[in-house]
């Protein structure tokens, strides 16, 4: 008996229950295990609780503060009247968990997965009424809940206008929000740092969202595990709110972000979001929640909360480097014609083996042109066969070629091809060898494109091929379901520089703060044509990128993907002492921590794989000295690889040095950024 308790620690799978109260008389009280964070449960009117029965709300404490007032709680429904503002509570069960998973990929493993969870179990008060579960679990780094609306005689099928879920922050809290035109998007734009009060109700806010409460804590706000379910926004609704905004269905497989139609506050509230038979559950609702952002960026919340793996055997799924052909417009020095063809792919499948990079991925117009498949759109839509390959592109071939160099191939499909011809895409890319696929432009957050990703997650997993999502929504965890799925875009990336001058230093710094709290990004980085903001062109082959040729060394320390781009063109690395850091920084990590930031200046991350730390320091336009105490190495000491700006690089921005010294945990690094730079250091074990 004593052993089997001991094997029950070890893996994790301890769920007790403490209590069943028969009739709730007040808030059901949550606390994290180490007592920091509360979330209390209740039926309210205004801000004073009431025992028998009103609005569901919850409200949210850390160290004692408020960070949320009691905000509503509830669901607007098609046809019927809305469940959550009669409610009474009637019973909440507890329990908790201390677990640790292995992880497939990340930025972290192993994980603890460890909370304090409860039940609620409510009904409304009218005769015969409507049940609703609420869940809500409680974690050291934030807290989660979702709705749960169990299959009952009156509710079989359920048709979800919109939430009635609130953010009523306790103080008029400062934003780092991305505004889009509407659901239908590639969640690829600027974000603007907006008190809630500065945000317009006809601003539709991208998730996650940075809160700054002043003097109280710093919040991440994002959702984790969407399955059948529809993407959250939110919309300003008070000066201190944020309100909950579903993405309505979209019908038509086809529809593009092009062509919808833009945010509507009034015209989409009446749309369905959600339709599915009972029992129906939300997405977690997540607030992550620190005293420090850099807190956030650690969280393991989202992986957290989604359930473990959904595949067996996890051995052929491995996060890796990458170049790819389109972002520098194909050059190949030496290569004759230059493009879409076997002797470039050859060229860039050579530059992966001669630096150890794991991948080459094909990008765009590789496949054979088709005539009209089932189900495809009009005729203005370019058709490709994704089963056959041009007749200048070689796929057998160039798989048998990369073999022999220990590299595999990646290719990129567009959606809707891979929506009509999925099973015998999927079926061939296996038959050749191909490793995974970029999927691209879902440009789409509605609950149809929720299940499209996980049936896609699904079926690749069973022909033993990766994925990355691009033109897609935020990652919400499901990599710990289907890790399989290395990475995702939803992000205004490096591919802007071929068109824009959006992608700043600054802008770099601010996604590390917003958009990764909710997982990888495929920003792909690695230009290494590194100009000032005055000498900056956008311009589509050979571009340029703003900043430091040592902050976009960085970018691969800061930046998680676990299929991580080496984006320019090979002609660019050869020669270059960076090079040799990109052929050591891993794609995936054991350990993270920041160790210094303020969103959107300056931030510093060190990030561990086995014995081995890298460090990667980025500034925003301002030149900046840190001070980077290197206390959480091990003991004994340690080689130092710094790449870092040199003293000219505010005129030339690829100016850079390189330094290696030996330090150990005593040691305090101080680092000198310049104008948008950076610094990258490997730090090795003296063995």
């Amino acid at each position: 008996m004593l052993s089997n308790l001991k094997l029950f620690k070890i893996l994790g799978l301890v769920l007790v229950a403490v209590f069943t109260a028969a009739a709730q008389t007040g808030p059901v009280v949550l606390k994290s295990p180490d007592g920091a964070i509360e979330i209390s449960i209740a039926t309210v009117r205004g801000q004073s609780v009431q025992a028998a029965g009103g609005q569901l709300a919850y409200r949210v404490a850390f160290r004692g503060q408020p960070v949320l007032e009691w905000s509503n709680l509830g669901l607007a429904i098609e046809g019927s009247p809305a469940l959550g503002p009669a409610i009474r509570i009637e019973s909440s069960q507890a329990s908790s968990q201390d677990q640790t998973w292995t992880s497939v990929q990340g930025k972290a493993n192993p994980i603890r997965n460890r909370y304090n969870g409860v039940t609620v179990q409510t009904v409304e008060t009218a005769a015969n009424g409507r049940r609703l579960v609420m869940e809500a679990r409680a974690y050291d780094d934030g807290v989660a809940f979702r709705y749960v609306v169990p299959e009952q005689p009156s509710v079989k099928e359920l048709r979800i206008l919109n939430e009635s879920t609130q953010f009523r922050f306790a103080k008029d809290a400062n934003t780092f929000s991305l505004i889009s035109r509407g659901f239908q998007t590639s969640n690829e734009d600027d974000y603007h740092q907006l008190a809630i009060s500065g945000l317009h109700p006809e601003y539709l806010v991208n998730l996650p969202v940075l809160v700054q409460v002043p003097g109280i804590a710093w919040v991440g706000l994002t959702e984790a595990d969407i399955e059948d379910y529809s993407n959250l926004f939110v919309t300003a609704s008070g000066d201190r709110t944020l309100a909950a905004r579903l993405a309505p269905r979209v019908e038509d497989v086809n529809t593009s972000a092009d062509t919808a139609p833009s945010f509507d506050p009034k015209a989409d509230a009446l749309q369905v979001s959600v339709i599915a038979q009972t029992p129906v559950r939300s997405a977690w609702r997540v607030l992550m929640i620190a005293d420090q952002p850099g807190r956030l960026v650690e969280s393991n919340m989202v992986v957290n909360l989604n359930p473990p793996s959904a595949i067996g055997d996890t051995s052929w799924v491995k996060a890796g480097k990458t170049p790819w052909d389109w972002w520098n417009g194909s050059q190949a020095k030496g290569v004759a014609k230059p493009g879409k063809n076997n002797e470039t792919m050859k060229y860039y499948i050579d530059f992966s083996a001669r630096n150890k990079f794991e991948y080459m991925l094909i990008d765009a117009g590789w496949s054979a042109s088709s005539p009209a498949l089932p189900g495809s759109a009009g005729p203005s839509r370019r058709r490709a066969d994704l089963t056959k390959s041009t007749p200048a592109i070689d796929i057998p071939m160039l798989v048998e070629y990369a073999k022999s160099k220990n590299v595999r191939l990646w290719l990129w499909a567009h959606f809707r091809e891979m929506n009509d011809q999925m099973d015998a895409a999927f079926a061939q890319f296996e038959k050749w060898g191909i490793a995974g696929v970029k999927i691209d432009f879902m440009d789409r957050t509605d609950q149809w494109m929720v299940n499209w990703y996980r049936t896609t997650a699904k079926k690749a997993a069973e022909h033993h091929l990766m994925l990355d999502f691009h033109g897609a929504f935020k990652p919400d965890g499901m990599r710990r379901t289907y890790p399989n799925v290395l990475t995702r875009e939803g992000v205004m990336g490096a591919e802007y520089n071929k068109w824009s001058a959006r992608v700043t230093p600054t802008h770099d710094v601010m996604l590390a703060f917003t958009r990764m709290l909710a997982g990888p990004m495929d920003y792909t980085p690695g230009g290494f044509d590194n100009v000032t903001r005055e000498n900056f062109v956008p311009r589509n082959r050979a571009p340029m990128v703003m900043g430091t040729r040592a902050h976009h060394t960085a970018l691969f320390v800061v930046f998680e993907s676990e299929l991580q781009m080496v984006s320019d063109s090979p002609d660019a690395y050869d020669g270059q002492k960076e090079t040799e850091f990109l052929k050591a920084v891993p794609a995936s990590w054991d350990e993270t921590r920041v160790l210094n930031g303020v969103p959107p200046k300056y931030i510093t991350m060190a990030r561990r794989r086995g014995a081995e730390w890298f460090v990667g320091s980025i500034t925003d336009w301002d030149a900046r000295e840190l001070d980077v105490p290197l206390s959480f190495l091990g003991s004994g000491a340690y080689d130092a690889e710094i790449y870092a700006d040199g003293p000219n690089a505010g005129a030339e921005p690829k100016d850079s040095v390189f330094e290696k010294r030996r330090v150990n945990a005593q040691t305090v690094l101080k680092l000198k950024l310049g104008v948008g730079g950076g610094s990258a250091i490997r730090l090795v074990p003296v063995r």
